[in-house]
C-alpha cells in the first residue's frame, strides 16, 4: 500500500466547481449555511493538503474528521447543543448516498476496496475488541471484513460506508479523548489506514455536495459566524 494516496480532487478544483453555487447561494446573504458548511469543510481539507510534506498523521486525521463534521453537524434547537456525532454522521451519509446519482461514493469504495477491507480486518479499530481484548474477540471484530465481500456483491454501499466510518470514528475518538500518544508507535498502521480512507472519501462527499446537494436543506448550522465577529 502506498505511503500517500493522492486525492482525485484537490481543494482548489473542488472550490472551482463549487464557485457557481457559492455565488448563486450567496445572493441570499453572507450567512447562507450551505455555503458556510462547504467553506469550513474545505478549509480543514486544505490544511491537510498543504502540510503533506510535514506529515503528522494524528493531526491529519483530526483535521479530516473536522472537515467531515462541518458537513454533517446538526444543531438541536430544543437542547441548544449539537446533536450527538454518531447519530448525525450516520443520517448524513445515508442521505448522501441517496443523493449520489453520479456514483462518486460507490466508485471511491470500489476503487479502494483493499483499503476498505484492511480497515475492517483491523481489530484495533473495533469497539467490540476493546471491550475484552483477546484472540477470540479479535476474530469476532474482523467478521465485518467477511461480510463486506457480500456487501460489495449486493452493492450495499450504506453498510460498507457506515462500517468504515465507524472504524475511523473510533480512531478519531481515541486521539481526541487522550487515549493515544501523539506520534506514538503502537497505532501507526491503523492511523495511516484511517487517514488514507478519509482522503478518498471527503473529496467524493464534496463532489456529491456540489453536484447534487447545493439546493438541499442541511439543517441548522452549529455555531454560525456572528456579525460582531465572534
Amino acid at each position: 500500500m502506498p505511503e500517500q494516496i493522492a486525492s482525485p480532487e484537490t481543494c482548489r478544483t473542488l472550490r472551482r466547481r463549487w464557485k457557481p453555487h457559492k455565488e448563486r447561494l450567496g445572493e441570499q446573504g453572507d450567512d447562507q449555511p450551505t455555503v458556510i458548511r462547504f467553506h469550513r469543510a474545505c478549509s480543514w481539507l486544505d490544511r491537510v493538503e498543504k502540510n503533506a510534506d510535514r506529515q503528522d498523521l494524528d493531526v491529519d486525521l483530526i483535521s479530516l474528521w473536522i472537515s467531515f463534521n462541518a458537513l454533517y453537524g446538526q444543531w438541536d434547537e430544543q437542547r441548544r447543543e449539537p446533536v450527538p456525532d454518531r447519530e448525525s454522521w450516520k443520517n448524513f451519509i445515508n442521505r448522501m448516498l441517496k443523493l449520489d446519482q453520479t456514483g462518486y461514493l460507490s466508485a471511491a469504495l470500489t476503487e479502494h476496496r483493499r483499503l476498505v477491507l484492511s480497515l475492517l480486518d483491523d481489530e484495533y479499530l473495533s469497539r467490540h475488541f476493546w471491550q475484552e481484548p483477546c484472540a477470540a474477540t479479535a476474530g469476532k471484530a474482523r467478521r465485518s471484513k467477511h461480510s463486506a465481500h457480500s456487501w460489495y456483491v449486493e452493492k450495499r454501499w450504506i453498510m460498507i460506508l457506515e462500517t468504515v466510518l465507524d472504524r475511523v470514528y473510533f480512531m478519531r475518538c481515541q486521539i481526541v479523548h487522550g487515549a493515544a500518544t501523539h506520534g506514538g508507535k503502537l497505532n501507526r498502521t491503523s492511523l495511516k489506514r484511517c487517514v488514507w480512507m478519509m482522503q478518498r472519501l471527503l473529496p467524493a462527499l464534496l463532489l456529491v455536495w456540489i453536484d447534487h446537494g447545493a439546493d438541499e436543506e442541511w439543517g441548522p448550522l452549529c455555531y454560525p459566524p456572528l456579525k460582531n465577529g465572534q
